[in-house]
């Protein structure tokens, strides 16, 4: 057990180590991290509509299983 945790404990390291030298590798992680915010955030409003909203617990589960039967 000890090797491997020693092993993730390089591992952890190593990144932490290329991520601490980084300088225009932190920019471009803000910029990715940032249009993967605006990319989920985008998609959850216009694609993911939060159907069963509004129904009792009763009309949820015969909604869903409706939907699994179909």
């Amino acid at each position: 057990m000890s090797t491997k945790t020693n092993a993730l404990l390089r591992v952890c390291r190593f990144y932490y180590e290329g991520f601490r030298s980084m300088t225009l590798g932190r920019t471009l992680w803000l910029i990715i991290l940032l249009k993967l915010a605006i990319m989920f955030l985008v998609l959850r409003l216009f694609f993911f509509q939060p159907v069963l909203e509004g129904l009792s617990e009763q009309e949820k589960q015969e909604a869903v299983g409706r939907e699994l039967l179909r």
